[in-house]
């Protein structure tokens, strides 16, 4: 913790309508890191006038584009500390990778990348975000403490804004601070001049503590400097002088690299002792244990765009002094240590600039380690191995358990915050193949990472003892003689060029585990010769294996329906047309063919002297519509069973992809998905509206792979107006799941009916998304339908 120094705190300012006397953006940068800047980074500088100091505790800077959209919002940068009498305030904001010198050290951290020749920045008392997009209603904003637009900036103060920002050149005032509320006078194009509140600019200092001191003295960072209070180092783009640590693992595949962590903490809670050192492509030659020096260059590297960032050293130089020291106590990963709270918000911002608070929010709490060596001992498996070496625990027990051992994904609000993936540092030992249910015994210890797969992890130096609690696939009952048992099944991209293993255990899976249904509907049958993008789209000889190996496992002589999309319209793998399809056993059910369906055609319910029939049998729902683009079309089609009549609509809604992470630095996450399977509910919706108001006791059964939850807005416009009943609803809530996904067991796959299905017995049948060893990442189900009981009602 830093002195503010012998001087009293003033409150600042809370309206722009005055011109400000004491604290006022002084200069602003957009140009960092872009093409012909010599800076690295974006800034904005404050500068107090006043005769006092001024705390900003609990204020921002805010920055909102120059010519906002109805979709724009502001950025929030918080901060921390006070600027001194006449002195400066330096916030580091976006980098680019331009640039050969970095700002000096910052006083606060954001990342907001802002644009070089445009923009709008505010002065804010609080870090709620502004709602204001007119220099009239921010005007308004008594929360606005000064603001400065620049460029072409609709939002600015007095007659225009200040002009001449570009790759190369800052707006600032004067060194007078003289504020007139008019940024077009107050403000003139300059070169890029940043100063922190220690008077230091770019070049004055080396950002690194270098001291000239002995190669084998460290310098005066140490790693918790680096780390700061944020998810954000304050020393990001600067070149740190050997920073003190002992190696806790090496990273000798993927990402080369080590950890160091301090043994010599500080008392900031927030503050993280350990970081990765970043070796490119060269073999790290460390050992675990070492006791080293690194000088390199402080980064914030992103795995993905929408992640939050590791903080790294990179392009190291390291001394080692000595080897073989003990290893820094591993902090405890339990019920007691990780909050229940998930994750702070921002408006759909970005959290990276918000201090942390680890007593309150588990990825909080999981930041201040990061890197640092954590433990937990005999957890639960939630999320089984993959083929990337990687499984999921729970280090709180009775977090939302699922009746097999895993932990129920249930809501948007509270997310699991017990979960851990591990990753394992030992390249020599085989990595154990682990189902849901089993158990890590002992203790599982290593530094603590963060991927884009996930979020943080345990890079496992130490891994616990698998012990096999014998889960087992799951064998749903026969359907009896009056009862119609209707399925549904992602397959997982099957075609005609896969193995025949493949085939034969997916066929096990409908044969025996779903034990025969009447009627199943496959979602992701591809074309007959898979990824290979020559315009083949049909699938006879994907079917003709299926089928065949069905009834090799014991299973009906099944026939099929489908419809072949046009060429790459569907989505899925480039080439693979992946579609639904309907297996019926004729010797149970049949299929009413009305003639005509194709990729582009629609099908509809009509009325006729012999009842309610669809116009086209297979069909599709609206194939054009919108709402279906790049994205597989509902299929149709009219059943007969026992003199009965029966619609099956099998779908396939586009996935989540693109949808940012719920441990991403945006938060709340952007679920942009949702907008397009909405519409493709409200689009099957309708359809069964059309089949009731022509005949109301319709037995209709939607199902599929819908890629969303049972809590989710498709699922909620689907069931609109109580046309359709959502069966995972019926089911005991430790038992809805279809889909295990990061040691989240969640709903992706239903199966609806309308309101004369009455009489039914409903599963969802385990026999992949829990175990190392799948056929298909998703689980099928099925329900049985008594129609003679249906009837009666």
């Amino acid at each position: 913790m830093g002195a503010a120094g012998a001087f009293a705190f003033t409150s600042l300012p809370t309206a722009s309508a005055t011109p400000s006397a004491s604290a006022v953006i002084a200069e602003v940068y957009g140009g960092g890191g872009n093409s012909g800047a010599t800076l690295t980074r974006d800034f904005v500088e404050l500068g107090n006038a006043g005769s006092t100091a001024y705390d900003l505790s609990g204020y921002s800077v805010q920055y909102l584009p120059g010519t906002p959209s109805s979709g724009s919002t502001w950025q929030v940068t918080a901060l921390t500390g006070a600027i001194a009498p006449g002195a400066r305030y330096l916030v580091g904001e976006g980098t680019g990778s331009g640039g050969t010198t970095a700002l000096p050290t910052t006083d606060a951290t954001g990342s907001i990348a802002m644009s070089a020749t445009t923009g709008t920045i505010a002065l804010v008392s609080g870090t709620t975000a502004l709602t204001c997009k007119t220099a009239a209603d921010c005007a308004a904003d008594t929360r606005i403490v000064d603001l400065t637009g620049y460029g072409t900036a609709v939002v600015r103060e007095g007659s225009g804004p200040a002009t001449g920002a570009s790759n190369t050149a800052a707006v600032a005032r004067a060194d007078s601070l003289a504020d007139t509320d008019d940024n077009a006078a107050d403000f003139t194009a300059a070169t890029p001049s940043p100063v922190n509140s220690a008077g230091q600019t770019p070049g004055s200092g080396d950002g690194g503590g270098g001291d000239g001191g002995s190669p084998t003295d460290p310098g005066t960072v140490r790693v918790h400097d680096i780390q700061g209070t944020t998810r954000l180092s304050p020393y990001a783009g600067q070149t740190v002088t050997r920073v003190p640590g002992i190696v806790t693992g090496v990273r000798s595949s993927g990402s080369l690299g080590y950890w160091i962590q301090d043994p010599t903490p500080d008392t900031d809670p927030r503050t993280s002792e350990a970081v990765f050192v970043y070796t490119g492509s060269t073999k790290p030659t460390v050992a675990v244990g070492d006791s080293v020096l690194v000088t390199g260059k402080v980064s914030e590297y992103y795995p993905s765009s929408t992640s939050q960032s590791n903080t790294e050293i990179t392009g190291p130089t390291t001394t080692v002094l000595s080897g073989g020291n003990a290893l820094p106590d591993a902090v405890t990963l339990d019920a007691g240590s990780v909050p229940d709270a998930y994750i702070p918000t921002a408006s759909g911002g970005s959290i990276e600039s918000l201090a942390l608070q680890p007593t309150v929010y588990a990825q909080d709490f999981f930041e201040s380690l990061e890197g640092m060596r954590v433990t937990f001992s005999d957890a639960r498996v939630v999320g089984a191995s993959d083929a990337y070496g990687e499984l999921w625990v729970t280090v709180k027990p009775n977090e939302n358990a699922t009746a097999r051992g895993g932990t129920l994904y249930s809501s948007y609000d509270q997310p699991n915050t017990g979960r851990i993936e591990v990753m394992s540092l030992d390249t020599t030992s085989t990595f154990p193949a682990a189902n849901v249910g089993d158990e890590l015994s002992g203790a599982t210890t290593g530094p603590l990472d963060y991927s884009t797969y996930g979020g943080y992890n345990v890079q496992a130096t130490q891994l616990g003892t698998l012990v096999d609690n014998g889960l087992k696939q799951e064998v749903t009952r026969r359907q009896k003689k009056d009862e119609l048992a209707v399925a549904t099944y992602n397959v997982e991209n099957l075609d005609a060029l896969d193995t025949q293993e493949k085939f034969d255990r997916l066929a096990e899976g409908v044969a025996v585990n779903l034990n025969s249904p009447d009627i199943v509907a496959l979602e992701e049958i591809q074309d007959d010769n898979g990824a290979t993008n020559d315009g083949t789209v049909t699938a006879e000889g994907t079917l003709k294996r299926f089928t065949d190996a069905v009834r090799a496992a014991g299973g009906p002589v099944y026939k099929w329906r489908y419809i072949s999309p046009t060429n790459d319209a569907d989505g899925g793998e480039p080439g693979g047309n992946i579609r639904q399809v309907f297996l019926f056993n004729p010797k149970r059910v049949s299929f009413t063919d009305h003639k005509g369906g194709d990729a582009t055609t629609a099908t509809s319910v009509v009325k006729t002297r012999k009842g309610v029939e669809l116009t086209y049998s297979p069909g599709r729902i609206d194939p054009t519509n919108a709402a279906w683009e790049d994205s597989r079309k509902p299929l149709v089609g009219e059943f007969t069973f026992q003199g009965e009549q029966v619609f099956v609509v099998a779908n396939h809604f586009i996935s989540k992809g693109g949808d940012q992470p719920i441990h991403g630095r945006y938060q709340p996450p952007a679920r942009s998905s949702d907008t397009q399977r909405a519409a493709q509910a409200a689009e099957v919706n309708t359809f069964v509206k059309s089949l009731l108001a022509a005949d109301k006791n319709a037995k209709a059964i939607v199902l599929g792979d819908l890629n969303d939850y049972e809590f989710s807005q498709t699922v909620t416009t689907l069931t609109a107006d109580k046309v359709l009943k959502p069966l995972i609803t019926t089911l005991p809530a430790a038992e809805r799941y279809t889909y295990v996904y990061d040691g989240n067991s969640q709903t992706l796959d239903h199966i609806l009916t309308s309101p004369a299905v009455t009489s039914f017995n409903y599963d969802v049948v385990h026999i992949n998304a829990e175990f190392a060893d799948q056929a298909s990442d998703h689980d099928p189900q099925i329900v049985r339908i008594d129609l003679s009981k249906c009837r009666r009602h």
